[in-house]
């Protein structure tokens, strides 16, 4: 691809020249590639514009002019980082219906049901997200909630040439700050709920909503968790405008409630009623807790603002066979191991609280907060787990590049509060590891924080850490490991 193919308005200010990729990375500018300046809380790119082009840029962005020789001066460097992204691969959402999903829990979940319930209904759909990213033929471990925006727009691209129509994205609070979806329109997006997380970023809970509100200025659709308060204030705020809501404790619908929720093991079973139909659904989930209904129900109501009936999309999520990492049980005989990504309070609630009625024994919780992310929510972390665990092994996330130790001195202080019983462990594997060895008959242990990744964070570096492969080791033996 050309400068100028790219970049029309480069035409008559720059000769022509092929380009190569486009980043805002120093570290990986060569010779021909566009290097785009933003300004980030620790480093300004501008300060290294010049630079780039001594090392072979073939242009910069930058949203202030600095005068310099092969400079395109913008008013976003972020948005126009986007618009660029998507030109550069052909502008593949032309191609793909999308259907966005914001809020701090259930993403991952909401976006695994849909791509389910689509595609049992005949609808090739991609997805990206926290777990995996899916483009219809193959499947990508995910690094980021929402990509940055060339490997983004990569992605899009080869669910379009896979043939894929639609597609289910998460996108993250930060990638909407971020504006890596500024230039897209959704059919549809979706909200599940807002509690206290990543305000290392955002500073206030004020600030975070705002950025998840951002989405719906997007989108033709919007479906609404309006048991949730951040819920309805969206749904005020777009006046009803092609909004749907979806309840499980709030029978005042326009929309879609669930009614009769009863837990039957690892599932659970609910009736669905759908005000604009006046008709009402049996459902069963093959996913544990009641916050897991009203991610099905979200679900549900975004596959028919996309054309399927309700009674099929309800219907196709009895075949669905789990979400990685979520709820997901890695062994159940002498006694039981859940994995679950649950990393805020309000996750943990949700989750402990859904699977202790199924144990007869002792709840032991493994669990830790992550680094460099939000802090103020640790201590009440550690609270929750007193509450609501016998006992707990505090442990390492993925701590970054801060001190593990001080991360769980942090929240420690919570579960020494709260009377919480509980052990330290730095060493994750061997925090598993002690939970094993001291859960007896009739036991729960729960893996937090986690859930579906295959790799800890420490420093810079991404170390291989599957607890799915661990616990098997662990319990039997493979690879040279001593059985519990």
């Amino acid at each position: 691809m050309t400068l100028h193919q790219l970049l029309p308005e480069t035409r008559g200010v720059l000769a022509e020249r092929e380009i190569g990729t486009i980043t805002d990375d120093t570290r990986k500018v060569t010779a021909g590639d566009i290097f785009v300046a933003i300004k980030g809380k620790h480093f300004d790119g501008h300060s290294v514009a010049a630079d780039m082009l001594i090392k072979g840029a073939a242009l910069v962005v930058t949203e202030q002019s600095l005068g310099l020789e092969r400079e395109l001066t913008v008013g976003n460097t972020r948005a126009f980082y986007s618009e660029m992204a998507s030109r550069y691969y052909g502008r593949p959402t032309r191609s793909l219906t999308l259907v966005g999903v914001t809020g701090t829990n259930g993403k991952s979940t909401f976006v695994t049901l849909l791509r389910h319930i689509l595609s049992e209904n005949g609808i090739k759909c991609g997805s990206i997200g926290t777990i995996s990213v899916n483009t219809g033929e193959k499947e990508y471990e995910a690094r980021l909630t929402t990509p940055e925006p060339m490997e983004l727009y990569r992605y899009f691209r080869e669910m379009a040439d896979s043939g894929a129509t639609h597609c289910a994205i998460e996108a993250s609070s930060q990638a909407l700050s971020q504006h890596r979806l500024a230039n897209e329109r959704f059919h549809t997006a979706v909200f599940t709920n807002l509690t206290q997380d990543h305000l290392d970023w955002h500073g206030t809970m004020n600030e975070y909503f705002l950025a998840k509100r951002s989405l719906f200025d997007m989108c033709d659709n919007a479906v609404l968790n309006t048991d949730d308060k951040y819920g309805r204030n969206i749904a005020d705020y777009l006046a009803d405008k092609n909004v749907t809501t979806v309840a499980c404790s709030n029978k005042k619908q326009r929309g879609y409630f669930a009614a009769d929720i009863t837990s039957c093991g690892a599932a659970m079973k609910f009736t669905l009623t759908s005000e604009q139909e006046q008709r009402s659904y049996p459902v069963t989930l093959p996913l544990p807790g009641e916050y897991n209904v009203s991610n099905a129900v979200l679900a549900v109501a975004a596959a028919v603002t996309l054309g399927v009936t309700a009674q099929n999309a309800a219907d196709a999520l009895l075949s669905l066979k789990g979400v990685p990492g979520r709820s997901e049980v890695l062994y159940n005989e002498k006694f039981t191991v859940i994995r679950d990504y649950a990393h805020t309070e309000d996750a943990l609630i949700k989750f402990i609280s859904s699977v202790k009625p199924t144990t007869t024994g002792k709840v032991i919780l493994v669990f830790g907060a992550a680094g460099e992310r939000d802090k103020g929510k640790r201590a009440a972390m550690g609270r929750t787990a007193a509450h609501l665990a016998d006992f707990s092994v505090v442990t390492s996330d993925n701590p970054r590049f801060e001190n593990e130790d001080d991360i769980i001195a942090e929240v420690a202080v919570g579960l020494d509060e709260a009377g919480g019983k509980y052990t330290r462990e730095r060493d994750r594997r061997k925090a598993i590891q002690f939970a094993l060895s001291v859960a007896t008959d009739g036991d729960l242990v729960l893996l937090c924080g986690k859930g579906h990744e295959t790799y800890q964070v420490i420093g810079a570096d991404y170390l291989p850490f599957d607890e799915k492969e661990i616990v098997k080791n662990l319990i039997w033996g493979v690879g040279g490991e001593v059985p519990i």
